[in-house]
């Protein structure tokens, strides 16, 4: 699979500020959502036309609107961007018959779901749920697809695109099928001129250059530091000298910033918003990249998914299933999981760029309203690798741990110990889930000079958590912080800032460390961030 074609929200120069207030901020996407589903998996047409047919394309300059038309018993099953001005307008769907076994339909067109309501988010309206179903693979231009289905505003996403100021960059998006499932498939339209490899800073700069809004830029930035991050670690290098290729190219740059606008289009950006993942599809084989020929998954992906917890799933399917970008935009927004308890409103279903006979290239997002289930602790199982060293030299236990974070332990540390003979040791420790115990393992037989590991299974009962990003220091040159943010029994909450983000921001700010946590854990109090970003796996501890 290629890298997905990234496709942004911006706001054109000049144009009106692109985000409303608070409240209508949330309420614009769920006034679209509630006049019907844009897409409904059990009475989609199969008459619609094919990936060939004409495309919808988004504009970056928006015509004059049309006269308000009545609505179709059937219109938004799919979003179709308007054509550009003095566009052919494009084919519209055959509406689907109506299906006979279909549940109830409340009065927004949704199926309507009796139990708990949905607990109050920003001005008293529900909060945001929504499911990244990742299970057959994601790539940036899949997800940016799969969320315009799901009711995302494809005008938001070109005028994120437009704002990127990249003459010739724009998107398009257009139905198509992929193994029996319709979906959307988005398209990039690149500038004829070459495009070239960026760093890290050159990136930032471009994104900080755009007239994005607050939200829709922090993520994107965020996005592309997680994939800084992943390729320095690949590499052996800095984050800020990663030469990004497919993941800095324009189309990339649209890709993220597409989906950053499309997920604040939603709500999903908004405080309290509730995004979970499945399982990412790993998938086989080899792609050809920059680097030359790499096996599949590739290491960016796998340093990603270790790093925050994703899991991977081999399965059947062949091919490069979840690209880096991909990887990026699902650690960035979604906490790893099972759905949470919601109301469903909308499915949107965006497709990649195969059509593959042992399963669909689709990514599927479920978007609802959360509803009010009592947070507890939840038990579960984790894996605990051991070992007991007692002839290593000292020196290299950082490398040691570092190493088996990298390989997936959720957590690890070494206790001093006295072994044979009053021998001093260290007892080193690694937690991990079930799929990453091999490679924890083969970790510890290759970096140290152990002759055997022992791994048990053991219950162990977490409190919900979840991270969110704090502004801190000085207008203009604010730093972001990730915290992780606990639910202790009772409805106490604890707040911690993630150590290595506050010594980021301490060297940018030029601060104490110590400094940078007690603002962080004082901006959060005062006034909680407007976005939760997962950073660390459910288990972590």
């Amino acid at each position: 699979m290629t890298e997905p074609k990234p496709l942004s929200g911006a706001q054109p120069p000049g144009a009106a500020p692109a985000r409303p207030g608070t409240d209508e901020a949330y309420q614009a996407p769920l006034a679209r959502m509630e006049s019907g589903p844009r897409h409904d998996m059990e009475t989609h047409a199969m008459s619609e036309p094919p990936e060939a047919g004409p495309a919808s394309t988004t504009p970056t300059e928006r015509p004059a609107p049309a006269a308000p038309q009545p609505p179709s018993p059937h219109a938004g099953s799919r979003p179709v961007a308007e054509p550009r001005q003095g566009a052919a307008p494009p084919a519209v769907p055959a509406a689907p018959e109506p299906c006979d076994t279909a549940e109830p339909q409340g009065p927004s067109g949704s199926q309507a779901a009796p139990g708990a309501p949905a607990p109050a988010g920003v001005g008293g309206a529900p909060v945001r749920a929504a499911h990244l179903d990742c299970t057959a693979g994601v790539a940036g231009d899949m997800l940016l697809a799969a969320l315009v289905d799901a009711g995302a505003d494809p005008r938001v996403v070109a005028d994120a695109v437009a704002a990127l100021d990249v003459p010739g960059l724009a998107v398009r998006t257009r139905p198509a099928r992929r193994g029996g499932f319709a979906c959307l498939r988005a398209h990039v339209e690149r500038p004829s001129v070459p495009d070239h490899a960026r760093r890290l800073p050159q990136v930032l700069a471009l994104l900080a250059a755009a007239r994005l809004a607050p939200d829709v830029a922090r993520f994107a930035r965020r996005v592309f530091e997680l994939l800084a991050e992943a390729e320095a670690l690949v590499h052996g290098t800095a984050p800020e000298q990663v030469h990004f290729h497919e993941v800095g190219a324009h189309d990339a740059l649209a890709d993220v910033v597409g989906c950053a606008a499309a997920l604040a289009d939603l709500g999903l950006l908004a405080a309290g918003a509730q995004v979970t993942c499945s399982a990412l599809a790993a998938g086989s084989g080899h792609v050809d990249s920059a680097h030359g020929r790499l096996p599949v998954p590739v290491p960016a992906v796998l340093r990603i998914a270790a790093r925050h917890g994703l899991a991977l799933v081999a399965g059947e399917l062949t091919g490069e299933r979840t690209t880096p970008t991909g990887a990026a935009l699902v650690a960035a927004v979604a906490t790893p999981g099972p759905m949470a308890a919601m109301t469903v409103r909308a499915v949107g279903v965006g497709g990649g760029s195969r059509d593959t006979a042992e399963g669909p290239n689709i990514t599927r997002v479920v978007l609802g309203e959360a509803l009010d289930v009592p947070s507890a602790a939840v038990s579960g199982e984790v894996v605990v690798v051991e070992s007991t060293v007692d002839d290593l030299d000292p020196r290299l236990w950082p490398s040691v741990l570092d190493a088996l974070r990298a390989a997936g332990a959720w957590d690890c540390w070494t206790i001093g110990t006295v072994g044979r003979r009053g021998r001093p040791g260290r007892l080193v420790t690694a937690l991990c889930a079930a799929e990453v115990r091999p490679a924890v393992t083969d970790v510890l037989l290759r970096h140290t000079t152990t002759l055997g590991v022992r791994w048990s299974v053991q219950r162990r009962t977490t409190l919900p958590r979840r991270v969110v990003t704090v502004a801190v220091g000085p207008p203009g040159r604010e730093q972001y912080v990730p915290v992780k943010i606990a639910d202790v029994p009772g409805g106490e909450v604890t707040v911690q800032p993630e150590l290595a983000d506050a010594e980021r921001a301490a060297r940018a700010l030029g601060w104490p460390v110590r400094q940078v946590c007690a603002a962080a854990i004082s901006n959060y109090l005062r006034e909680p961030p407007a976005r939760a970003v997962p950073r660390q796996p459910p288990g972590h501890t």
